[in-house]
């Protein structure tokens, strides 16, 4: 398992080692002693999953403190454009955000720590992707921003015409109006 930095503090690649033969592939997604010897104290608490079709888009979205969650986030199969926005207030990074392609052939994963908010685009005609939390979803601490908003100006590398967006991140704050605790 190889860690990758980011431009923005400790927003991390994850590189799994994968064992290919005529067989198939195999390759841990998950070790938490290894994570550990890394340096990570995580411990995973739920595990999420969704399919989407190509040009969704899901995000920002964040937990507001003492709930927010740092996640680990993989592609079981498609392709994806995986966004992190660094919203720590105190951050040299804050309001800059950070994006890496994933997929089920490139096997990376990216470890979005509290602080940041997540979202992502579907590349490929479907995307399953798979997320571990190290704490519980708390629909009355959710918070979001907009998508699109004009200050971070991420291109979610899906043209304006094929983006699938559902109401509800439509209609998040923009980054400016955004309740941040962190």
């Amino acid at each position: 398992m190889q860690v990758i930095e980011t431009p923005i503090k400790d927003l991390k690649i994850i590189q799994p080692k994968v064992f290919k033969d005529e067989r198939g592939y195999f390759f841990e997604s998950y070790n938490l002693e290894k994570l550990q010897e890394l340096g990570f104290s995580n411990q995973f608490v739920q595990d999420n999953q969704s399919k989407s079709s190509y040009g969704v888009i899901r995000g920002l979205h964040y937990q507001l403190q003492p709930e927010a969650q740092t996640k680990l986030v993989r592609v079981f199969s498609g392709k994806i454009y995986d966004v992190a926005v660094d919203i720590r207030k105190n951050s040299p990074t804050f309001g800059q955000w950070f994006g890496v392609e994933l997929s089920d052939e490139n096997y990376t994963q990216l470890l979005i720590p509290k602080g940041f908010a997540h979202g992502f685009s579907v590349l490929s005609e479907t995307a399953v992707v798979f997320y571990k939390c190290d704490f519980n979803y708390r629909p009355d601490r959710e918070r979001g921003i907009a998508f699109n908003d004009k200050k971070l100006n991420i291109d979610w590398k899906i043209p304006a015409n094929k983006r699938l967006v559902s109401e509800r991140d439509r209609n998040m704050c923009g980054f400016d109006k955004a309740e941040m605790n962190f």
